[in-house]
């Protein structure tokens, strides 16, 4: 047997999510997964495909099955910076064009910025310039009131502006309003890939060139070496990393990821 060239272009991304994945099963002495009664705090919208975070559960339930997760809607009104602070937070999950400055961040994965359409819709086939800028399209509400999204910021720094004919409160509210109607939705191709796959809707590529929708997470430096958060932010990095270096391939069921916490998963099948 001879590695695709697919296979070798994986090649080195797979051996840092094998070496997140090795970290993750050997915390550090104060830490036990398998028997720690933690509940841990993400702030998140709904931009993330649910199965990115069905994927985090799951792996939280195998190998943490004592511990907790709650999650927190956030929104124009929610200090991140303050929850982050008094501990009312763990972990923020963003896409912010510039993090702050302040918080502890690393890259979870990037994505291509692509457009979802119904399936009908005259640009299905492709969206010229002037068929984005005077479509119709559907928006929903920043999370921030301290920052532009990828999206808005990059049609700013071009001079250029598009319609929200229609905002919705929740990301994941604007797929469902598309099929029927003209409307054009902006958003990562694995969020857009998840709703296409459900519904009546067609990807388009963007006709501009966006920045790579970057995700982040964001922590306090209260947290920064406590050995349970840090146990938790690899988590979420091996998960979402693993995720975006091999989406042909599904998470073990339940009892073999029990096995994790004491030796390395036979790890993700077909």
């Amino acid at each position: 047997m001879v590695p695709t060239e697919r296979a070798l272009r994986l090649e080195a991304s797979v051996r840092v999510v094998l070496g997140e994945i090795d970290a993750l099963l050997a915390p550090a002495d104060s830490f036990d997964p398998a028997t720690t009664r933690l509940t841990f705090h993400l702030g998140t919208p709904d931009y993330l495909a649910p199965p990115l975070m069905a994927a985090v559960v799951q792996y939280l339930r195998g190998t943490a099955p004592g511990a907790r997760l709650f999650m927190h809607p956030l929104g124009p009104e929610f200090d991140v910076e303050a929850a982050l602070a008094d501990g009312s937070l763990d972990v923020v999950v963003g896409n912010w064009p510039q993090p702050p400055e302040h918080l502890h961040t690393t890259l979870l994965m990037e994505d291509e910025i692509v457009c979802l359409v119904d399936r009908d819709h005259p640009g299905a086939q492709g969206l010229t310039l002037s068929d984005y800028l005077h479509g119709a399209h559907v928006v929903p509400q920043l999370y921030s009131t301290l920052q532009r999204g990828v999206v808005e910021s990059h049609l700013a720094t071009l001079r250029l502006a598009r319609t929200p004919t229609v905002t919705v409160p929740y990301f994941s509210m604007a797929p469902q309003l598309l099929p029927g109607t003209d409307l054009i939705f902006t958003t990562s191709r694995h969020f857009a890939q998840h709703y296409a796959a459900l519904l009546p809707l067609a990807i388009v590529p963007a006709p501009l060139d966006f920045p790579p929708m970057r995700f982040y997470q964001l922590w306090h430096a209260r947290h920064q070496r406590a050995p349970g958060h840090v146990w938790f932010r690899s988590l979420l990095s091996a998960v979402m990393r693993t995720a975006g270096a091999t989406r042909h391939l599904r998470m073990p069921p339940a009892p073999e990821l029990r096995k994790a916490a004491a030796a390395p998963p036979a790890s993700y099948r077909a």
